[in-house]
């Protein structure tokens, strides 16, 4: 038997994306890392299964590349909302988000941000706005959760950092008990900040609308812009609106890139 998957990305961060609202699919982490891989299988950086749900509009559950699942994922919110149509509410691991697909971009509202340092979490009791602990160049971060792990280093150059080489090893330090994405960035002016990220179980990614939310929060919280702010990532820039106290509004553009079916059970 074959299923049908439609594969989207979000400023080039891809997913494939199945629908099981109907028609249950057998999924699991094994199966979804074998699905992502770029050589032997269809490619992406995340994978998607929508599904019934009591809560919301339809549920989300998300794959990182490497077989492990993901609490929330803006972007990928941003390409089911753009699928489905209309503005419908999904309910995610890292909580329920509310969409509207109707105009050019793409909006999303994540729930409100959360900074203890048990939330995030840490492995240890620490102030997560000025946290005292560096790898290399990269100092003293803040830490968000935003459905996610999300730390954030604020540089001079965000484009200078050997991501690819330090975004490993912070991922899995153990400061991170279950792990965390890392944020590398600059502002460039009050309202516009650069990003890099390392995203948890997926890799160096072009875009990252978690981490576009937890580094604009960040840079609110030590005063360094206002929302909205305009983050450019290397695929594109999105939109994020965050007043302390409330919940973060993101918005950009979601593309249908193909349609196809897969015989699952050849992805063991």
């Amino acid at each position: 038997m074959r299923t049908r998957f439609d594969k989207m990305h979000g400023l080039g961060n891809d997913f494939v994306i199945f629908d099981a609202r109907e028609q249950p699919i057998g999924m699991s982490g094994t199966r979804a890392r074998s699905i992502a891989d770029r050589q032997t299988g269809i490619g992406c950086d995340q994978l998607i299964v929508i599904a019934p749900s009591d809560a919301a509009d339809l549920a989300m559950r998300i794959w990182n590349a490497d077989g492990g699942e993901a609490g929330a994922c803006g972007n990928a919110a941003r390409c089911v909302a753009q699928l489905i149509g209309g503005a419908p509410t999904i309910s995610t691991a890292g909580g329920l988000l509310s969409t509207d697909a109707r105009g050019s971009a793409v909006a999303v509202a994540m729930e409100a941000p959360r900074f203890g340092w048990q939330e995030i979490p840490l492995a240890q009791a620490m102030d997560t706005l000025d946290m005292p602990v560096g790898w290399e160049e990269l100092e003293r971060p803040s830490a968000v959760n935003v459905g996610n792990p999300h730390v954030i280093f604020f540089v001079a150059n965000s484009d200078a950092i050997d991501l690819a080489r330090l975004g490993p090893l912070i991922e899995k330090d153990p400061l991170f008990p279950e792990g965390v994405n890392v944020n590398v960035a600059n502002v460039e002016k009050r309202g516009r900040i650069r990003l890099h990220v390392w995203e948890r179980g997926a890799g160096l990614t072009r875009a990252c609308g978690t981490g576009a939310c937890a580094t604009a929060v960040a840079a609110v919280r030590k005063g360094l812009t206002d929302g909205p702010v305009t983050v450019a990532l290397p695929g594109g820039e999105l939109v994020i609106d965050w007043r302390k106290g409330g919940t973060i509004a993101m918005s950009g553009p979601a593309r249908h890139v193909f349609s196809g079916e897969i015989d699952l059970e050849a992805f063991a």
